[in-house]
């Protein structure tokens, strides 16, 4: 699937469309630096209801987040990690294998540690607009 975002506006629409489709409660998010994955991440959790403030967890790596019918929802960044021992180390494998949504992003600084059950969303940057892509893991 594939959306044109041209405004901010738009990306509600997106973020609906992406909770609708998606097979896993678990997406990688790829893009550039300044791309709107947390920006994309936010209205997803808006649309989850999470009560908590959603923001990037750049420094602490993880942030988790309740909703209001007292789902959890895990959001990564791992941009700023120096190794895949350090995403073993926070317990990775817990996080993961639990039910609950996990959105990542910058997963490819983790590598093969993303399970394949992820759903991913790449985001592409062109002049004014965002392009973005879901590919479905089924």
């Amino acid at each position: 699937m594939k959306w044109i975002c041209e405004n901010l506006a738009d990306l509600d629409g997106i973020s609906r469309a992406i909770l609708a489709n998606c097979s896993s409660r678990k997406i990688a998010f790829y893009g550039e630096m300044g791309a709107g994955k947390t920006t994309l991440v936010k209205l997803l959790c808006k649309h989850l209801k999470v009560i908590d403030v959603v923001k990037s967890p750049t420094f602490s790596i993880v942030n988790e987040y309740i909703s209001e019918s007292n789902q959890t929802v895990y959001h990564f960044d791992f941009y700023r990690l120096n190794s895949k021992q350090e995403a073993i180390d926070i317990g990775l494998d817990t996080y993961f294998n639990d039910s609950s949504y996990c959105f990542v992003e910058w997963p490819s600084v983790i590598g093969d540690l993303l399970p394949s059950d992820f759903n991913s969303i790449h985001i592409e940057v062109e002049e004014e607009k965002r392009i973005i892509k879901l590919s479905l893991n089924d």
